[in-house]
């Protein structure tokens, strides 16, 4: 092979290195966001106070009281002693349309047991989520987040994304995207419902 024949070739593998490099960086910016820089420290006066810790599997489920379509306030603490599926949703979500069947199926099957389902929804109207849960038949509590206040406290950044919560109150699992009835069975299971 000649000189500029190499020369070319190794030219084409450095950009398209520098390509993927900034594809995975970009990619992890979307999933996870931007950082702050310089992050500000939370005793500077007038500073943002710090985030609480994202939530991870084994930890306690950052607590959150919202109101639900009826305008009573339900609470995460409120709960403890029963397993807990919090479902992050959003009308305009293909995915999350396709599960709800399934998580409905799951409450009404296992609600007798101490399994609960708190909905959380995403910048919705009230009227629109109204419509959602009569249009599905959902029993469970369906909650509005305006805002996004727990949306950004549980580091939502795709829909629908699914927490279940055990009976100590502890994350023990976490399921970003469609949630199929198999692996929602299995997490039930894993929690002693399914037997």
């Amino acid at each position: 092979m000649d000189a500029p024949a190499a020369s070319s070739n190794r030219a084409g593998l450095i950009i398209m290195g520098l390509g993927l490099v900034l594809g995975l960086v970009a990619g992890l910016v979307v999933f996870a966001g931007l950082p702050r820089w310089p992050a500000p420290l939370a005793s500077t006066p007038g500073a943002p106070a710090t985030p609480a810790p994202a939530p991870v599997v084994g930890a306690p489920a950052p607590n959150f009281t919202l109101q639900d379509l009826a305008g009573n306030e339900v609470s995460l603490a409120g709960l403890k002693g029963q397993v807990v599926l919090v479902n992050f949703w959003a009308t305009w979500c293909g995915p999350c349309r396709l599960e709800m069947p399934a998580i409905q199926a799951r409450y009404d099957a296992f609600k007798d047991q101490g399994f609960m389902v708190l909905a959380v929804n995403t910048s919705d109207t009230l009227a629109d989520a109204e419509l959602y849960a009569s249009d599905l038949g959902l029993t469970f509590s369906v909650l509005l987040d305006p805002g996004d206040k727990v949306n950004n406290l549980y580091r939502v950044r795709g829909w629908p994304t699914t927490y279940i919560i055990d009976r100590d109150g502890l994350i023990d699992r976490a399921h970003v995207g469609y949630m199929s009835d198999g692996q929602l069975d299995d997490y039930l299971a894993r929690l002693g419902l399914i037997q």
